[in-house]
């Protein structure tokens, strides 16, 4: 795991499409601001895992028919 240290307004690359920056931070909370092509999924880790989870299923049933 790569770990930064950025402030207010500092910008993390990711690749040439994506782009993260620091808009706040108050207490433990961090906001970020993503910008990224539309065809590039970004998700909450939470969001991301019920989508794989919800895929998963659906394939299985469908193997079962």
């Amino acid at each position: 795991m790569l770990v930064l240290t950025r402030k207010i307004g500092q910008k993390i690359r990711i690749g040439d499409d994506v782009e993260l920056t620091v808009l706040k931070v108050s207490g433990q909370t961090l906001r970020l601001g993503i910008s990224a092509p539309a065809c590039t999924p970004v998700h909450r880790d939470e969001v991301y895992q019920r989508i794989e989870t919800e895929q998963r299923d659906r394939r299985q049933q469908t193997a079962a028919f």
